[in-house]
């Protein structure tokens, strides 16, 4: 995992997807490695975007500490545990009862998988799950039952896609398409410029020129408003459910490290002193500098970082820069591991803590400031932990260091969650912070 290119997800937009020839690409990749596995009796049973890596532009798919063997000598071995994420899970293997039930039915983890797969398929061309959970308690779920695949996010695949998903998402497990079965279907058997012969990136530049293109921060947007199919109910923690012989605690997905224990490649900073709930959001932030010499400043540093891929998602038009093409040999060139849930600023700690802070609290985010010694310190971060737009645990850490003497950087870390969603909570907190960040001018 240390030589992977970063999380698929992190570099596709939320609410919006990928155009379908990249869907089509990392699906089939997808597929490959499912495939491979099922051919030796395994299932992952935990298939979501978090799992889901890169290599030089190739999907790979990681964390197999679910991963069970359905079939032995050619005995078919049912499964009862209760695993992954909800808005990924197959309806057969949400607890009987709900997600306060104790026991499941006894399940094929290798049918599950392809369930999950379909919801992989469905986030890559449109950004979003489809639901929250597949049980009745959720309406996007319950209408896709009654009605089919009629609302707005479905309206946005193409249709031969939907033939498949319609496919892979059946709910009776007999019914669902096998493996082979999709690897037949029309929308599957496409021709795809990116993908070569032997099922690897064709072109890994042009793969990461375009998926770059894709991305982009857009600060007219209000980012008070409710996400695309944000669930407001509460629901149970998915991290974990009681087990009802008291023999311990039934996994849903794998144990999460404490957000204190999980300071990832970086220390923390010396003599650090831990402000409870933030700072002040009552308090308005005040620039140092008169609004003109702000933007002037801001554009001089843009120029200073204009090759930094990262800068471009803050352009008004996505577009990457050309002397960065020119350059480009790999994957890695145009779409570097590290996250894009970062920005620079040029406003120093005492302004951009706060200002960090009080979009949290906007957001309904109560967040831990970790401050070390103001006059020397170069790091301070800010630990976060909260719910996504589909209920599940987000939980990571915002990063503030100094690059330079006017230049600070400012990383989103996650440490447990959904990439997409964490994409989209940059997104928001980028928006409320827009007039501290370094961005291309028009």
């Amino acid at each position: 995992m240390e030589l992977a290119d970063g999380d698929l997800f992190d570099k596709i937009e939320a609410d919006s997807g990928v155009g379908q020839d990249i869907s089509h690409f990392y699906f089939a990749q997808l597929i490959s490695a499912v495939s491979y596995m099922h051919s030796m009796d395994v299932a992952h049973r935990d298939i979501k975007p978090e799992n889901l890596l890169l290599a030089d532009g190739d999907l790979k798919l990681a964390d197999f500490g679910l991963a069970v063997l359905f079939g032995y000598k050619g005995q078919k071995k049912l499964c009862t545990t209760v695993c992954g994420s909800p808005p990924y899970m197959a309806p057969e293997v949400v607890p009987r009862g709900g997600f306060n039930g104790q026991k499941t039915e006894p399940y094929a983890a290798n049918r599950a998988d392809i369930w999950s797969c379909g919801i992989v398929l469905f986030v890559l061309l449109v950004g979003n799950t489809p639901w929250d959970e597949p049980t009745r308690n959720s309406y996007e779920y319950n209408d896709y039952i009654e009605n089919g695949p009629v609302d707005e996010l479905w309206s946005r695949i193409p249709r031969a896609a939907i033939s498949l998903l319609k496919g892979m998402l059946k709910v009776d497990p007999a019914a669902r398409m096998t493996l082979e079965e999709v690897r037949r279907h029309p929308w599957f058997t496409r021709s795809n410029p990116h993908l070569s012969p032997s099922g690897r990136a064709a072109n890994p530049v042009g793969l990461a020129t375009q998926m770059l293109e894709s991305l982009h921060i857009d600060f007219d947007a209000d980012p008070l408003a409710p996400s695309q199919r944000q669930q407001p109910q509460s629901q149970p923690d998915i991290m974990e459910l009681d087990g009802g012989d008291g023999a311990g605690r039934l996994a849903l997905t794998q144990p999460e490290t404490p957000v204190v224990e999980a300071m990832f490649d970086w220390e923390q900073p010396a003599r650090a002193a831990v402000v409870q709930d933030g700072v002040s959001a009552s308090q308005p932030v005040q620039g140092a500098y008169g609004r003109d010499a702000t933007l002037g400043m801001a554009s001089q540093l843009a120029d200073r970082y204009m090759d930094d891929p990262a800068l471009s998602q803050f352009a008004p038009t996505p577009s990457v820069p050309y002397s960065l093409t020119q350059q480009a040999r790999r994957f890695r060139d145009i779409m570097p591991e590290q996250s894009f849930a970062r920005f620079m600023s040029f406003m120093d700690f005492p302004l951009l803590m706060p200002l960090l802070c009080e979009a949290l609290g906007r957001l309904n985010i109560q967040a831990s400031v970790h401050i070390g010694d103001g006059s020397t310190s170069m790091k301070q971060y800010i630990q976060v932990k909260t719910r996504d737009t589909r209920n599940c645990l987000l939980v990571g850490v915002i990063m503030v260091e100094k690059l330079e003497e006017q230049v600070l950087e400012v990383r989103f870390m996650k440490n447990k969650g959904d990439p997409l969603e964490w994409r989209r909570l940059f997104k928001k907190v980028a928006v409320l912070c827009k007039d501290g960040i370094i961005r291309p001018e028009a």
